[in-house]
């Protein structure tokens, strides 16, 4: 499956480095701890929304998303539709107050207007979950590329990690601004290209309306969900709802967002970034998922792998159930030929009735195809019951290696470490400012100068650097990749915004309460996951609402706290 020519050997590598050197080098100088923790306040608006897309837009996105579309369709938009609530509550609360506080990190002002402890604990819950997550970041790509490249998982780990260091460490927050313009602009011209790559490669007489009409007649374009199913994670209301406050949870509170807008010239060039992050997000997660959409109707009228994950069915050919597998591959290539008759009758037919009847055809052999496809998993189970069957992730990646033109692989998986090294610089930068001002500096007796701080900055990145190296190392794949870094947060972030809203709005609530209340709704929050007893949107809301609740009613018994 390795298709990579010189061509894209050549593309990757001079995109790859021309970031990280542009990036190290535009930013190598630093006298002031504003400047390296602030970017001395000199983004501009669409920087600073460039910047904050650019940190949330991990390659898990560019993975993930349209293998989550190809099986599951574009309902995943739904939980970006919390988005554009929160960024306005964002711009009209927090952001006015970080800036006139002058503050370097969010939890800067916990301290001020609870206490130190509260401050420590909410610096310590951001350091784990992004700490977690900046792993995970580095490990998405690498798991998928070493799958289907066969090149060397550790090693991969260690390159993206490395690289992403180099320019960090040197420039800051300002590298990771100035890189992060030219990681999306790769990002888009990639993600552009390759939908229309996939369009020409359908047949003459599919045009994009009758794509559409296939994807839709396959359920694929089912975008809205208005019932309160809990067993459904992605809906109207858990978008509108769970999602919202996962989205002030992220915005608001997580350092590696928050330092991103700090950056900002002024109050209204830090809100007009987040307006724009706000209006450009659901369209451009929507585009995401329609070209995974797009990458399904490809394969409708062209051979696709039974599994797209390669290390499983390499494990399964080598195994006593490599008969049982074939005769699966061999059954598929029968439904598959089926298939490509019908939709090939449906693309050159404009009767209504017959084409119902080809519809109903399509469905059917669609669904002989699905229920092959998961005895196909089975059987991976058998042979490795650990095993991760999901194989969304591997469905893009597999279109690009075997479809595309030499050199634009090399750009698609420029993409893809792109974003890899935009999200994974901004956990960096935020961990090793958390770490000097919330956890470091609080704790010297003794004030330093300016120049103490940013070295001790420097180090503190590059330690958190190295540590997401190892966890990537020692993480596994979980379901589907996008899925994991949500979860993630979710069992931090409602906790964390709880209790910056009882900051914000209930003036009465006191540190001791606040403190006790935090330590008890994290518990009960991972109780919760643990137990899976609700789909993990709702800990946001869940994790919020608990906190505030029980912060009150200890305030109400402990008039001292």
């Amino acid at each position: 499956m390795n298709r990579l020519q010189l061509e894209d050997w050549l593309v990757l590598a001079t995109t790859l480095l021309f970031i990280v050197i542009y990036g190290a080098w535009k930013t190598r100088k630093h006298s002031k701890v504003s400047d390296y923790l602030r970017g001395g306040n000199s983004a501009k608006w669409w920087t600073v929304g460039i910047s904050v897309m650019a940190t949330q837009a991990s390659a898990i996105t560019f993975l993930s998303t349209p293998g989550q579309a190809f099986h599951d369709g574009m309902g995943f938009v739904q939980f970006y539709f919390g988005l554009p609530i929160a960024m306005i509550i964002i711009c009209m609360v927090f952001i006015p107050l970080y800036h006139k506080l002058k503050v370097y990190t969010a939890y800067e002002f916990l301290e001020q207007r609870f206490d130190g402890k509260t401050r420590v604990l909410t610096a310590f819950l951001f350091l784990i979950q992004r700490g977690l997550s900046a792993g995970i970041t580095i490990f998405a790509p690498a798991i998928i590329l070493s799958a289907v490249l066969g090149w060397d998982l550790y090693m991969l780990n260690i390159i993206i990690g490395v690289l992403v260091i180099i320019y960090t460490v040197t420039g800051g927050t300002k590298a990771v601004s100035v890189t992060q313009k030219q990681q999306m602009a790769v990002i888009f011209a990639g993600m552009f290209i390759a939908f229309y790559l996939i369009l020409d490669g359908l047949p003459e007489e599919v045009t994009f309306t009758k794509a559409l009409d296939i994807a839709g007649a396959s359920g694929k374009m089912d975008i809205l969900d208005f019932s309160f199913d809990f067993e459904n994670n992605y809906t109207v209301w858990s978008g509108i709802i769970g999602g919202t406050f996962l989205m002030l949870s992220y915005f608001g509170t997580d350092q590696s967002q928050v330092q991103r807008y700090l950056s900002g010239q002024s109050v209204k060039q830090s809100q007009l970034g987040l307006m724009f992050n706000g209006l450009l997000k659901v369209p451009m997660q929507f585009f995401i998922l329609l070209v995974g959409v797009m990458v399904f109707v490809f394969y409708q009228y062209n051979s696709a792998p039974l599994h797209f994950n390669p290390s499983n069915v390499a494990e399964v050919m080598e195994s006593p159930y490599a008969d049982q597998y074939k005769s699966l591959e061999n059954q598929r290539s029968l439904v598959e030929a089926e298939l490509f008759s019908v939709q090939n009758a449906m693309a050159a037919n404009s009767s209504s009735s017959e084409n119902q009847e080809l519809i109903n055809q399509m469905k059917s052999l669609q669904g002989q195809d699905k229920q092959l496809r998961e005895q196909a998993k089975e059987l991976i189970l058998k042979v490795d019951p650990n095993a991760t069957v999901n194989d969304k992730d591997y469905v893009f990646i597999h279109y690009i290696l075997n479809n595309l033109p030499k050199g634009l692989i090399g750009l698609l998986l420029a993409v893809i470490l792109s974003a890899a090294m935009s999200s994974t610089a901004s956990e960096l930068n935020a961990l090793g400012t958390t770490t000097t001002i919330d956890i470091y500096k609080r704790s010297q007796a003794v004030e330093r100068d300016e120049k103490f701080y940013i070295q001790k900055s420097k180090w503190f990145t590059a330690l958190w650097g190295v540590l997401a190296i190892l966890i990537a190392c020692v993480a596994n794949l979980f379901e589907n990749l996008i899925q994991l870094v949500n979860i993630i947060g979710s069992i931090f972030y409602g906790n964390v915004l709880g209790i910056f809203l009882l900051a914000f709005f209930i003036k009465h609530v006191k540190s001791r309460a606040v403190f006790a209340a935090a330590i008890l709704t994290q518990a009960i929050i991972i109780a919760l996951w643990f137990w899976d007893a609700i789909p993990y949107l709702w800990l946001n809301l869940i994790g919020c609402a608990l906190v505030m609740i029980i912060a009150i009613l200890f305030q109400s018994v402990d008039r001292k706290a």
